[in-house]
């Protein structure tokens, strides 16, 4: 859902199935290793990081800490629950609780440890002033009305716990509140007046609604994504809305086959280090062994920039961790785009096998659309070619060529 506007180890035999798979490349093209051409750079946060022109949620490196919040370290959320005079609670809040609470432990996953996610429930059915229906929380709901119901809940809340000492409100309404469809994210706008409790401003959150209880606990951490500046990744004007990305990354399709973000958005959370990152900003060829992005070390994504605001990236993708129902495995390649606003595919998978028949699970042609060996992704207007030479369970080998 949009954002209103304004760790683990790595599993045995993977460095040996690596080597194993790299011997498969060509003499002719070296792997990627200090001293390489000088088409490789080796500081990429210069050579292929890409600005944020939009200066709200998108895939640019230059995110505004200020509005946002940084993905490091300990973030505290307070969770508060509200019913309303039309839509009593009829069960405690705990059933509430213990549904969202595994996103504490899915978000040290996805951050690779990054980011601990800590949820205090506070354990009282709150009486909102208003009727459900009179907060206007659909689709299409602005900034200002979300404010006004964080700021009549937060209000509440603050008789029972000090929401001074936490980073985030978690808003949840009880399951006959029905008025409360969706769950946007809160980001505080700093030209209006936000909820402050105890001199300080409260200006993060998610205001949950009914949809939680399609999306589960990963509805949090999509949310939680635009509080540290990601985009949405599916489409808001397409009727096909999964076409972008399909079941790749959970700021697209929540509940999709391989849920954990693609590197670039590791990389541009500080996730992944700039020594993890391969790129090529000028014209030149590397080899680049690619472990798989879910799990721990090693190069995780290949960049080759073709533009201010455009690069195409290469990154593994295997069956393992949150991503253990991927629909096919291999190489992901995708097209980024920072100058292209949430919603509209500022990331953009390009599919190796179009036409291949879907399936009820996976069931977007992207989802089956990750490079095997003997494939070629090109980009001829951009002089970029990206070539699959070896696979093993746990990584991938790629020659990355820009001319």
């Amino acid at each position: 859902m949009r954002s209103i506007p304004r760790l683990r180890t790595g599993r045995p035999g993977r460095l040996a199935g690596l080597a194993a798979a790299a011997a498969l490349v060509t003499a002719a093209v070296p792997l990627l290793a200090v001293g390489q051409t000088a088409a490789v750079r080796h500081d990429p946060s210069t050579a292929c990081a890409l600005p944020d022109p939009s200066g709200w949620t998108d895939e640019g490196h230059s995110t505004d800490y200020a509005q946002f919040q940084r993905p490091q370290g300990v973030h505290t959320a307070a969770m508060i629950f509200v019913d309303f005079p039309d839509a009593p609670a009829e069960e405690p809040t705990d059933r509430y609780y213990d549904f969202l609470a595994p996103a504490q432990d899915l978000m040290t996953q996805f951050s690779y440890g990054a980011v601990e996610l800590r949820i205090t429930p506070v354990k009282h059915w709150l009486r909102m002033p208003e009727s459900s229906t009179d907060y206007g929380m659909q689709r299409g709901i602005g900034w200002t009305q979300q404010a006004h119901y964080v700021k009549q809940a937060g209000e509440l809340a603050a008789r029972y716990v000090d929401l001074s000492k936490y980073d985030m409100l978690y808003i949840v309404p009880p399951k006959n509140a029905t008025a409360i469809t969706f769950s946007p994210a809160y980001v505080y706008d700093p030209t209006n007046p936000n909820l402050i409790v105890r001199g300080k401003e409260v200006k993060w959150g998610v205001t949950v609604g009914q949809d939680m209880w399609h999306w589960g606990p990963k509805v949090l951490l999509h949310e939680t994504g635009h509080s540290f500046g990601l985009p949405d990744l599916y489409s808001f004007f397409d009727r096909n809305v999964h076409g972008y990305v399909g079941g790749f990354d959970v700021m697209g399709n929540i509940t999709g086959d391989a849920p954990h973000h693609f590197g670039w958005e590791d990389w541009k959370l500080g996730w992944l280090a700039n020594r993890q990152v391969a790129c090529l900003a000028s014209d030149g060829t590397m080899a680049v062994r690619l472990t798989e992005v879910e799990s721990l070390g090693g190069t995780k994504i290949a960049v080759v920039r073709t533009g201010t605001n455009t690069a195409y990236v290469a990154e593994s993708r295997k069956p393992y961790g949150v991503d253990s129902s991927i629909c096919k495995s291999g190489v992901v390649i995708y097209k980024v785009d920072s100058s292209v606003n949430t919603g509209e595919g500022p990331i953009r998978v390009q599919n190796s096998s179009p036409g291949t028949p879907t399936t009820a699970t996976c069931d977007e042609p992207v989802d089956w659309g990750a490079y095997k060996p003997g494939q070629t992704f090109r980009d001829e207007e951009a002089g970029v070619t990206i070539t699959v030479n070896a696979s093993s369970s746990t990584g991938d080998v790629v020659t990355v060529t820009k001319s």
